[in-house]
């Protein structure tokens, strides 16, 4: 019988690619919360320029017409014309309908607002009232 050796040819053991597996998980378990912390703040970011879009938006509704939306109407009446509104002048904010908030969920409206004129709020990641942090509410009267 014949022996063939093989040369130049070379492998990996198996325990150096579990090393390596353990190497790559034990980066991703310290990277991975504060990537994922970051997308949660830009969540955030973002809900807190739409509020502010929603605010500037309700202002020049209000210029046109004398009136801030309804509860009613909510902020439908800045992309639709509605039957109260006859100085109607829009639509008042780009791509003909309203935006869900980052997580998905309508935005709150209210008129006469507790706080103002008008009240617009995000209820954040968790969907509910109040909150820390992503699952904090993002209103438009405060900063």
């Amino acid at each position: 019988m014949r022996r063939s050796h093989r040369h130049g040819e070379s492998g990996f053991t198996l325990v150096e690619i579990l090393v390596v597996i353990t190497i790559i998980g034990l980066i991703m378990a310290l990277v991975g919360p504060r990537v994922l912390n970051y997308l949660g703040e830009s969540k955030v970011k973002a809900a807190k320029i739409q509020v502010q879009s929603f605010a500037s938006a309700l202002d020049l509704f209000y210029l046109d017409t004398g009136r801030y939306p309804s509860s009613a109407e909510g902020l439908t009446a800045l992309v639709q014309p509605t039957g109260g509104a006859l100085a109607w002048n829009g639509p008042y904010l780009k791509g003909g309908a309203v935006p869900m908030d980052p997580w998905g969920k309508p935005y709150l409206y209210r008129s006469p607002g507790e706080h103002g004129a008008f009240d617009v709020v995000s209820l954040g990641s968790d969907g509910q009232e109040g909150g820390n942090g992503t699952a904090a509410d993002i209103t438009s009267w405060s900063p």
